[in-house]
C-alpha cells in the first residue's frame, strides 16, 4: 500500500513540475511516467485519463493553497493587513519559484486558464470554481474593511473580482517578463482599487 501510495505521489509531483513548466497540451503519459519514474501501466492504475490527472493536480494545489488563504485571511490582523499579507505571501512564492528553478512560474490556475478553459470543460469548470472561491475569500475580507470604514466599495462581489483578477495579472505579468518586480506595486494599486482611506492604508503600513 505505501509503495501503491508513493508511486501516485511520484506521477501527481512530475505532473504538476511538467505542467508549470511546459503546459498540460505537450505532455504525454509516457514523458509523465518517464518523469516520476514509474512504469507507465501505473498511471492508469490510479488515473483513467490526463484530464483526470490534471484535474487531481489542480485539486490537491488547491487543497494546499486554500489552506494558505485561509490561514491568511481570517487571522487575528485587521482586515488590509490580512489582504495585504495575501499579496506579500503571492510574490514571496513567485520568487522562491524563481530561485528554485530559475523562472517565474506564475499561477498554475491562471496557467491553465489560459491554455485549456476553451479546450476542456471539466477543467475549465474546476478552475472557475476555485476562482469564484478565491474571490468569495477576499470578498469576506473587503465587506469586513467596508464595516470599519476603511474602504469605499459599492459592490464588494465586484470589488473582490478585481483584486484578485489584479493579482492573477500581475503574476502573469511577473511570468511574461521573468521578473518578480512586476509583484511590487500590487499592494499600492490594490488599496486605489478599494478607495482605501488614509488613516487605513497608514495603518495597512502604506
Amino acid at each position: 500500500m505505501g509503495r501503491t501510495s508513493d508511486a501516485r505521489e511520484k506521477i501527481l509531483s512530475a505532473a504538476q513540475s511538467l505542467i508549470e513548466l511546459r503546459g498540460y497540451s505537450a505532455l504525454g503519459v509516457a514523458e509523465i511516467c518517464k518523469t516520476a519514474g514509474v512504469p507507465k501501466g501505473s498511471f492508469y492504475y490510479f488515473f483513467e485519463s490526463k484530464e483526470a490527472l490534471a484535474l487531481t493536480v489542480i485539486d490537491e494545489h488547491w487543497a494546499a493553497q486554500k489552506r494558505d488563504w485561509t490561514r491568511v485571511l481570517t487571522g487575528d490582523a485587521e482586515p488590509l493587513q490580512r489582504l495585504r499579507l495575501l499579496f506579500e505571501e503571492t510574490e514571496a512564492a513567485q520568487h522562491a519559484g524563481q530561485q528554485s528553478c530559475g523562472t517565474v512560474s506564475g499561477c498554475l490556475f491562471g496557467n491553465l486558464t489560459l491554455e485549456m478553459s476553451n479546450h476542456t470543460e471539466a477543467i475549465r469548470a474546476r478552475l472557475q470554481q476555485i476562482f469564484d472561491a478565491q474571490v468569495e475569500m477576499v470578498e469576506s475580507v473587503i465587506v469586513e474593511a467596508l464595516g470599519r470604514g476603511e474602504v469605499a466599495v459599492t459592490d464588494t462581489r465586484e470589488a473582490a473580482r478585481s483584486v484578485v483578477a489584479q493579482l492573477e495579472g500581475q503574476v502573469l505579468f511577473a511570468k511574461l517578463y521573468n521578473n518578480t518586480g512586476r509583484l511590487g506595486p500590487l499592494w499600492a494599486n490594490c488599496l486605489a482599487l478599494l478607495g482605501a482611506q488614509p488613516a487605513a492604508e497608514a495603518v495597512a503600513g502604506v
